[in-house]
This record gives structure tokens, C-alpha cells and sequence, in this order.
């Protein structure tokens, strides 16, 4: 038979009742107290040994040593001479490309302090609503890396090296081209020089930067291949590099992010012309913010940027 919760209660009180109800004597009062007593033996005993079970447990076990730190997580000494007199600063030009970016530190962290490279990383961050402007992005890294870094990469955020082997050293003898043609996996002409390359600021300034002409995708790194011509430097590569196009990791997916690879008016036909007087003579910006990050122990800059546009000049900075 079922009982609804109404007289639950009733049934309850009934009981309680007649539990108190009768005589109280000083044998019921003992036989109560010394049933309270075993109660809380009983509860105490148990409580006890279920706290101490798991403690015998691992007190049985063997010590465990400590794991060991990660590589990415080791900052270089500062008196440790074997890491060398030079710090590089990463340049990268960036506009909402936050997936790649949460890879890309942390891994070229790890991959530098193996090599025992300093390092700096500053991200460029295209804020304002002109197209996208590497070249232009690059200078701003260049004239804001400060004096603490004394040579630069010009860093792609989607491509990653997969070779130990490659060379991020100092770049004394001239410009290195880390992503040579026989190595990208995408761009294998003989003047190309876009993906990773490594100048010494010296050098950087010699060519008087990179031209700001160039809004939207492509073409910057061309022009920029002459500037290292016009101002007689030698260009040099990696040698001895046997994993061919798998030296790099691509990490960028064309299906959903399109590339800005329009063509309008004169840009088609200034995309192939030198820029003799543009660079960071001509430079116009703004910082909006400066912004010291860490991601996953990694620390990094990230500068967010306003570029200006002559809009007489170039005409095609604007977003269509």
C-alpha cells in the first residue's frame, strides 16, 4: 500500500510516541548512553582506517622522480656563454589568424632553445581597415624590435620547420633564406625569398626596409629580392638539407581562408615595378597597444597597428 507524503510524517510522530512514551529509568539511560558510546567507537574506527589505507598505499609505492622540465620552458642563462652574443627578433605580420598563432609560438620557442638561439617574438597585429600589408607590418616590427635584438626573420605564422638541421643563426655574411625554394612546399622559383628570411638589422636598413606599395597578397618578396641585389648583398641558403619539400609544415588551409589576391587598376601593373624611394623612409603607423603575452610558456609582443594609406598613391589599400 502506498502512502502519500502527507502521512508520512503522521506515521513517523506515532512511532516517536511510543518510543517515549513508558517509564525512564536509570537502566534505559545506561543501555542508551553505552549504545551511543559503541556508535561512536564503531564510526571512529572506520573513519580512521579509511584515511590511513590510502597513505599505507603510498607510502608502499616506489618514489617517483620529478618529470623532466620541457625544452620550451627553458629560458637561455644570461651569463651561459655557449647560447652566443646574438638575439634574433621574430617578425610577424598578423591579422586574425589566432589558430595558427597558439601553434606557431610555443613551437618555434622550443625548436629556438634547442638550438640555444635568444629570441624574441613580435607579432604584428594589422588592426586598422585597409587590406592586409605584410611588407608594411614587417617595418613596424623592424623599428619597434628595440636595441636588445640585433638581427630579425621576417617569419611567416603558418609555416613551421620540421628539420632540425636548418640554420637560425646569425646571419653575418649576409641575408639567409631559410625557406629556399628546393624546401617550401608551395614556392620553388629561383627568386623567391618570402617564407622565413634572416637579415641582420644592418642589411634591413641598407635596403631601406621593404615597400609599403603593397596591399593585399603577394608580390612584396619580389620587389624585395631586388632591393638585396641593388644593395649588393650576398644571398645565401641551407645546404645539406635532405628532407627536400617535407621540410616544412604548411599549417595553412585555403578552404576556409581565403587569401586577398585581387588585382585592381594600376596595382596590376605596379605589383611588378621597383619602389626606388618606399620602404621605412615612408613609413606612416600607429601603435594602438603594446601588449606583453605568454602562450603555453612562451612569451611574446604583440604590437597592434594602425597603418596609414596615401590614398592618391595607392588607391587599392581599401577593402572591397
Amino acid at each position: 500500500m502506498m502512502y502519500s507524503s502527507r502521512r508520512k510524517p503522521v506515521l513517523w510522530f506515532r512511532e516517536e510516541r511510543r518510543f517515549l512514551s513508558g517509564r525512564c529509568t536509570v537502566y534505559k539511560l545506561f543501555g542508551l548512553c553505552m549504545l551511543l558510546v559503541l556508535v561512536s567507537l564503531l564510526w571512529l574506527q572506520l573513519s580512521c582506517s579509511g584515511d590511513m589505507s590510502p597513505r599505507m598505499q603510498e607510502d608502499r609505492r616506489p618514489a617517483q622522480p620529478p618529470p623532466p622540465p620541457c625544452p620550451g620552458d627553458q629560458a637561455p642563462a644570461v651569463d651561459d656563454p655557449s647560447w652566443g652574443p646574438h638575439k634574433l627578433a621574430l617578425i610577424i605580420p598578423f591579422r586574425e589568424r589566432f589558430e595558427e598563432l597558439l601553434v606557431f609560438v610555443p613551437f618555434m620557442h622550443t625548436f629556438l632553445n634547442k638550438k640555444k638561439i635568444r629570441h624574441k617574438f613580435i607579432i604584428v597585429n594589422q588592426v586598422d581597415h585597409y587590406r592586409f600589408n605584410r611588407a608594411s607590418l614587417i617595418n613596424v616590427g623592424f623599428l619597434e624590435s628595440g636595441n636588445e635584438t640585433d638581427y630579425l626573420a621576417m617569419h611567416d605564422v603558418d609555416l613551421l620547420p620540421l628539420n632540425d638541421a636548418l640554420d637560425y643563426g646569425f646571419p653575418g655574411g649576409g641575408p639567409f633564406h631559410v625557406a629556399s625554394p628546393e624546401l617550401h612546399p608551395l614556392y620553388h622559383y629561383k627568386t623567391y625569398v618570402g617564407g622565413i628570411l634572416l637579415l641582420t638589422k644592418k642589411h634591413y636598413h641598407m635596403c631601406n626596409g621593404m615597400s609599403n606599395r603593397f596591399w593585399g597578397w603577394g608580390r612584396e618578396d619580389d620587389e624585395f629580392y631586388r632591393r638585396l641585389k641593388k644593395a649588393e648583398l650576398q644571398l645565401f641558403r641551407p645546404s645539406g638539407i635532405t628532407t627536400g619539400y617535407k621540410t616544412f609544415l604548411h599549417i595553412h588551409d585555403p578552404a576556409w581562408r581565403k587569401r586577398d589576391q585581387k588585382r585592381v587598376a594600376a596595382q596590376k601593373q605596379e605589383q611588378f615595378k621597383v619602389d626606388p624611394g618606399g620602404g621605412l623612409t615612408n613609413l606612416r603607423y600607429q601603435v594602438e597597444s603594446r601588449q606583453e603575452l605568454t602562450i603555453s610558456g612562451a612569451p611574446c609582443t604583440v604590437i597592434s597597428t594602425k597603418l596609414e594609406c596615401d590614398q592618391d598613391q595607392t588607391p587599392w589599400c581599401l577593402l572591397l
